[in-house]
């Protein structure tokens, strides 16, 4: 054990610092998708967003952790990490870390006169007291600006906000190193810039030296849709009146309590829904009752149909507050909870949804800053039909939006600066597809699903296919990114979705289907396994990850909740779509590990 630990020393630190080198040459023609994006801003302005490509190495069973296991999580972290890496221990630092049950997860920046790199992390994973994942961009940059700045911080906020377009909210701007493209480390000043109106909200970085803005974190997710010839359609499903919906384990106050105050208006420790300002909230229609009828042969804002897109809006996204809480997006995994009931994580951050929001049509954004401030969903009016329809009554819409604030913010440790790339973008949109197909599944039966057809009237949906197991229907392989446009992240997500569709159907085909999976999460089917590892994937997956590595992720995943029972069946699953243990830069693999049967 001891000679292994000392080889993969050797081999992670080579592999880490010729990291910047091989992200410069690995590219698929001018798409560098897993380490670089670009974002056109205010103004027109252009920004290349660039992260290091992380190392990432899973362990199956584990391996054990050379250092004495007595200081804690944070001491244990930032052991690994430096023995790994073999650097010094003023270059490293804690950043968060939570455990439940036996699973163990840590975040570890890098730093440099005790500055903190933006975009130089590290995360451990453990298993009881065995490692079983690692990642890391941490970096050796060929040159480090000064670490005292020499560009005044209010200029700074005044050059951000006029760039783009907003103003510095009353987050407290931090001072942190950012690594460049070219290897080098600039001195930065971290600024949320907000503009409520055009709906924008970014983690701006000047350069804390020369003034200039070089980079940006995008907090808002937006779903995208095809305008294409459209008639009048009703709701898919009509309304029921449903009891006590709440989980008391999720939420042991309910709905409408933070442990504190009770409200009877769409607003509690989860989530408020509302129209125009937060004040302007649905009250209960009668006692103990939210029964508003929705007519969609008259405009949304009319009769009591606002009054029901906020009630649908405040139970979707609780339901989804409770259920994955059930799987692991709990408190101390950063989610969004007013009160966190003393249960470790940061409060006061529940989800604002901004129901038929006047400052956009035909789309729905989420908006994820760090844990502790509140996760903003706006959900708008769609034009395309004779008569108005809400996207808030479409339900897998508000089910996508909300699933970008668990992904943003379980990968990375709670920060929502690790899914920028373009990439990590595009898998952010697959795994809430992936989310509101499982929300919506009611039997083992797993037929052909599209998105988003009600607020169209068009039965194809807002993708290019139906998810599907058959590649008649969907043909997307891993291979499919190559012919992707780099910055097209909902297109790079659908293949991730669609292979996620073809796991999913492969586990519950052998492990049967459980309709009650959202609240047995100790189920053995398989639509139960799959969201388990879904959720466990996501802290065990590199900062910025890649299909492969957060493959990697899924296979550790089961590994450490059932003992790799279902190694075989992912690895066929996921080799079905071209990712097999060979697929690299985009070409496929079909094949499976030795040990495996081929199907």
């Amino acid at each position: 054990m001891v000679s292994f630990t000392r080889m993969l020393n050797s081999v992670l630190l080579a592999v880490t610092y010729a990291s910047l080198a091989q992200a410069f040459v690995e590219t698929l023609g001018s798409k560098r998708v897993a380490t670089h994006s670009k974002r056109t801003v205010a103004q027109g302005l252009q920004l290349e967003i660039y992260h290091p490509e992380p190392t990432y190495q899973t362990f199956g069973e584990g391996i054990e952790q050379q250092e004495s296991l007595v200081g804690g999580l944070p001491a244990d972290a930032v052991s690994f990490v430096q023995s790994q890496l073999q650097i010094n221990g003023s270059q490293i630092g804690y950043k968060s870390g939570y455990q439940i049950g036996d699973a163990k997860y840590a975040y570890v920046r890098q730093l440099h006169d005790n500055i903190p790199f933006v975009n130089a992390v590290a995360n451990v994973g453990w298993n009881g007291n065995k490692v079983v994942a690692f990642g890391s961009s941490f970096v050796q940059p060929s040159a480090i600006a000064p670490s005292q700045p020499t560009f005044d911080l209010n200029q700074a906020i005044t050059k951000a906000e006029g760039l783009l377009d907003g103003k510095h909210n009353d987050i407290t701007p931090t001072l942190e190193y950012l690594v460049r493209p070219n290897g080098t480390a600039s001195l930065v000043h971290v600024i949320q810039i907000q503009n409520e109106g055009s709906n924008t909200w970014y983690e701006a970085f000047v350069d804390a030296h020369s003034g200039d803005l070089i980079s940006i974190t995008d907090f808002v997710a937006k779903i995208a849709y095809k305008v294409l010839p459209i008639s009048k359609e009703s709701l898919p499903e009509g309304q029921e009146i449903l009891n006590d919906p709440f989980d008391r384990i999720a939420s042991p106050s309910g709905w409408h309590n933070d442990g504190k105050i009770n409200t009877t208006i769409t607003a509690g420790n989860n989530v408020v829904s509302f129209t125009g300002s937060l004040s302007g909230v649905s009250k209960q229609s009668s006692p103990g009752k939210f029964v508003y009828n929705h007519n969609d042969t008259i405009d949304p804002t009319a009769g009591s149909n606002i009054d029901a897109a906020r009630v649908n809006a405040f139970y979707i996204i609780n339901s989804i507050h409770d259920y994955a809480y059930r799987y692991g997006f709990t408190e101390a995994a950063y989610n969004f909870q007013n009160n966190n009931f003393g249960k470790h994580g940061k409060g006061n951050d529940r989800v604002q949804i901004s129901v038929q929001d006047d400052s956009g049509m035909d789309n729905a954004n989420f908006a994820t800053p760090p844990d502790g401030q509140n996760g903003v969903c706006r959900m708008y009016i769609f034009d395309l039909t004779t008569i108005r329809r809400d996207g808030a009554l479409q339900n897998d819409i508000v089910t996508h939006e909300m699933t970008h604030g668990i992904t943003n913010r379980m990968t990375g440790g709670g920060t929502a600066r690790c899914l920028q790339t373009d990439e990590a973008g595009g898998m952010g949109e697959g795994w809430s597809d992936t989310n509101a197909f499982w929300a919506e599944q009611k039997s083992a039966v797993v037929k052909d699903y599209v998105l988003g057809p009600y607020v169209l009237n068009d039965p194809a949906g807002v993708r290019t296919h139906p998810y599907s197991t058959s590649k008649t229907v969907n043909p997307d392989t891993y291979s499919t990114l190559s012919s992707i446009d780099s910055d097209d992240v909902h297109r790079i997500g659908e293949v991730w979705a669609n292979t996620l569709v073809n796991v999913y159907a492969a586990l519950v085909a052998k492990h049967g289907f459980n309709p009650n999976a959202k609240t047995s999460p100790g189920g053995t089917e398989g639509n139960v396994v799959f969201f388990h590892l879904f959720i466990d994937s996501l802290p065990l997956q590199p900062c910025e990850p890649t299909f492969l590595t957060a493959r990697s992720a899924w296979i550790q995943a089961d590994q450490n909740r059932y003992k790799g029972a279902n190694k075989c069946l992912l690895w066929a699953a996921f080799a079905s779509r071209g990712l097999g243990p060979k697929a690299a830069n985009y070409i496929d693999d079909f094949t499976v590990p030795a040990g495996c049967p081929h199907h």
